[in-house]
């Protein structure tokens, strides 16, 4: 079988399984954040933490509640690393240090799983279960639970409350991540991830030789890592390794991981609006559209910029298969590339350093749209739902009307925290590139000078900025400026939008929904369809193009 037949079986099997899962999976969601019904293992969590579950927050409540998880998180992350080689499972590791910890306790934490060192040879396996897979779950919960606090600023009229911070965090950690990612973990382990607490063990290699490889519970971590759209594996081939992704059927079961929940979350969003009566299932069927249009434009494009293989080397080989794995060639790599880079995951089954300059360009291009063509865990769900305010807010321009998204007024207080959201992790990507670029030890840490290397430290921020953690294999991220702005661009990219975002979740919750009218704009329509994925290219394509003219279009071209 050729790779373009296979890749389209893959992509085509790929669609029809997430096509079937979407409504079940999306109704089950919105059941789990509307029952008023607490399971006795949840009770007992609430007992133990001293929480009322009844008693809901403001969105500044809800937002602090946000901020101390989070910040213990980190402590307690970093912390663990630091003290490994006391602990039990250490696998002969020993402490993690200072910097490297710092980076690793923010990376996991904010959703990012930017690994700047190899974790068969830093990570005990302890670190590896208490530590990264644990925050695998948490950091998946608090963006799923601050999507589902915007969705209720939409539908609730005239309260303060959006939500209770714990419950949702611990019915999504209990009711959705544990079960799903314990299924997955059966069907890898299945397919032939490692699962285990082995450490070093020899093994016979092809030609008689003897080579030492690293066990481990791999197989419970990768479920979480794609599901939760974190991305950090325990080797640092990441999804490309054997270990971690042995066959072709397991590597089309990751890329359904990562896309499962964003995409859900699209019907989850119009369940939530139909049982409530603030609108349609149709609403969220349109967020869909928009996001299915910009990702498979994206996907075609790097998979037809890696089958074709433009350059001397690989039409001298007969295809861009440098970096890439044999095992599933470039239309899977593309569509895992594609996949990873839309939805803020960061696993990767091939080096991206290695893909032709238009295909490493377009995944670098997915980050830069905000990763909202699916996004995250949640946080492709609030994401696409701030543009689509923005949507409704540039059409009333149009029309000389005030706008309005599901009947709330889109006024001065809500475009100014659309605006703050719009314009932050740009001016993280940009500002930290430009300051980066200008100090020689930047530089140094370059493998490739010119064009390549400046696309190598623009791919390092917007990695970070966006809460993806893929990379361009060629910086070395672990000089001391990088580990500690790549740090800071992934704490003030995650928690900067949050805190936007609930902000902008209490001022919806507070007003009384306007009546619609003859110049209501409908925004479960195909026009609105079309707005809001013109919203989305034209707001990337003018802040980023000059940016991206400087690296991977220079370079194409060259």
């Amino acid at each position: 079988m050729s790779d373009s037949l296979a890749g389209l079986l893959q992509i085509s099997l790929a669609v029809a399984l997430l096509a079937a899962l979407r409504i079940p999976v999306g109704d089950y969601l919105a059941h789990v954040y509307t029952s008023p019904r607490h399971l006795a293992p949840e009770r007992l969590v609430y007992r133990l933490c001293g929480v009322d579950p009844d008693r809901e927050q403001t969105a500044a409540g809800y937002l602090r509640g946000v901020l101390a998880f989070s910040l213990l998180s980190v402590l307690a992350l970093y912390g663990l690393q630091r003290l490994q080689n006391w602990l039990p499972l250490a696998a002969g590791m020993g402490p993690v240090a200072p910097g490297t910890a710092w980076n690793t306790a923010v990376s996991f934490v904010t959703n990012t799983n930017w690994q700047t060192y190899s974790g068969e040879s830093t990570m005990g396996h302890l670190t590896q279960m208490a530590g990264l897979t644990v925050q695998n779950f948490l950091s998946a919960a608090i963006g799923m639970a601050v999507a589902i606090a915007l969705v209720r600023g939409l539908i609730r009229r005239r309260t303060e409350q959006v939500g209770n911070v714990w419950v949702d965090l611990t019915r999504t950690a209990l009711r959705v991540l544990l079960p799903f990612a314990f299924a997955a973990a059966l069907l890898l382990a299945a397919g032939g991830v490692v699962q285990n607490l082995s450490g070093l063990t020899a093994h016979t290699t092809l030609d008689g030789g003897s080579q030492l490889l690293p066990g481990g519970p791999i197989a419970s971590q990768e479920a979480i890592k794609e599901l939760g759209t974190n991305g950090g594996g325990p080797y640092n081939a990441n999804s490309a390794h054997p270990f971690e992704n042995p066959t072709a059927w397991t590597n089309l079961l990751e890329v359904l991981l990562l896309l499962l929940i964003p995409v859900s979350l699209t019907r989850t969003f119009g369940t939530m609006l139909a049982r409530s009566g603030a609108g349609t299932r149709r609403h969220g069927l349109a967020l869909l559209a928009a996001m299915g249009i910009v990702y498979g434009l994206v996907l075609a494009g790097v998979t037809a910029a890696e089958a074709a293989g433009r350059g001397t080397a690989a039409q001298a080989a007969g295809a861009a298969m440098e970096g890439k794995e044999v095992r599933f060639g470039e239309w899977a790599s593309a569509l895992f590339a594609a996949s990873t880079t839309a939805t803020s995951t960061g696993a990767v089954n091939s080096a991206h350093d290695s893909f032709t300059a238009f295909g490493g360009g377009l995944a670098l291009f997915n980050m830069l749209l905000g990763e909202i063509t699916p996004g995250g865990a949640g946080s492709g769900l609030y994401g696409i739902l701030v543009v689509a305010m923005l949507t409704v807010f540039l059409g009333g321009l149009m029309i000389g009307r005030t706008p309005e998204y599901l009947g709330k007024r889109i006024g001065g207080r809500e475009i100014k925290l659309i605006a703050l959201y719009i314009l932050a992790t740009p001016a993280l990507v940009l500002v930290l590139t430009g300051i980066a670029m200008a100090l020689p030890s930047t530089r140094d840490a370059m493998a490739n000078g010119g064009i390549h290397g400046f696309t190598e430290v623009l791919y390092a921020y917007a990695s970070t900025a966006n809460n993806n953690g893929s990379a361009f294999g060629g910086l070395n991220a672990g000089t001391p400026f990088l580990s500690l702005t790549t740090g800071l661009a992934m704490l003030f990219g995650r928690f900067l939008p949050i805190v936007l975002v609930l902000a902008l979740a209490g001022a919806l919750a507070r007003q009384q929904p306007s009546p619609v009218t003859a110049g209501t704009l409908p925004t479960d329509r195909p026009l609105f369809v079309g707005m809001l994925t013109a919203t989305i290219l034209i707001v990337t394509g003018l802040t980023f193009f000059p940016a991206l003219a400087l690296g991977p279009i220079a370079e194409g071209l060259s």
